[in-house]
């Protein structure tokens, strides 16, 4: 493995990426190797809750399902808050029972997930997913135990960069989520910034998947 892309929507096949493509369970494709699967707070049907995490408990037990979600919470949207942290805390509960880390979607509820977190006791590894926030949340996250992954918006702006520079480097990632640039783009900036080589940085998150990811 020469770059990990810890979240993605677009599988691309590479041969020198191990891609950590992001699976839903009613749309779900057996022909990507390695997958998260979850329930995003967006597509939260409350008919078919029951249904959705039986068939995610079902992909748990595959070795190549490595992690549940995304999954989170999110303020700006109109599911109801109480029903997201309900379906969230339900895949929390599924992670720790099949030891599997969890990719996060969290917008402006980082103390909500913080203190789900706390509530479940969950000791599996929490990932939150496209960070954009300042030095203080990151801070938190950190001191809270999570890991923080970094992409479109490492890219697109410049503020993230001291934060970026000065999270430690066996708590980060780098993903593609949705945009159009590869990883090998994102590993680019995120070495520039960490003033660090190209092969440097590739062993130090190397290390962090294998913390994370082989390791439950």
């Amino acid at each position: 493995m020469f770059f990990f892309n810890l979240h993605t929507h677009h599988f691309t096949n590479n041969p020198d990426v191990l891609e950590l493509v992001n699976q839903y369970p009613q749309d779900f494709d057996g022909s990507v190797p390695f997958y998260s699967i979850g329930i995003h707070p967006w597509y939260i049907v409350e008919s078919r809750i029951d249904a959705d995490l039986k068939i995610i408990e079902e992909k748990l037990k595959e070795h190549n399902c490595l992690a549940i979600g995304e999954c989170g919470l999110d303020k700006r949207i109109e599911i109801p808050f109480d029903l997201q942290i309900l379906v969230f805390e339900k895949q929390l509960a599924l992670a720790e029972k099949y030891k599997k880390p969890v990719v996060i979607h969290c917008v402006a509820a980082f103390q909500e997930v913080i203190a789900s977190k706390k509530k479940t006791k969950i000791a599996v590894p929490l990932i939150i997913h496209g960070f954009s926030k300042n030095h203080q949340i990151a801070n938190q996250l950190i001191k809270e135990g999570f890991y923080v992954s970094f992409g479109k918006y490492l890219l697109r702006n410049p503020d993230l960069k001291t934060v970026f520079q000065n999270l430690p480097n066996d708590r980060f990632f780098l993903e593609t989520d949705t945009i159009e640039e590869s990883i090998q783009q994102v590993y680019e900036v995120a070495s520039k910034y960490k003033e660090l080589k190209n092969e440097q940085l590739q062993s130090v998150i190397s290390n962090n998947y294998k913390n994370v990811f082989q390791n439950q």
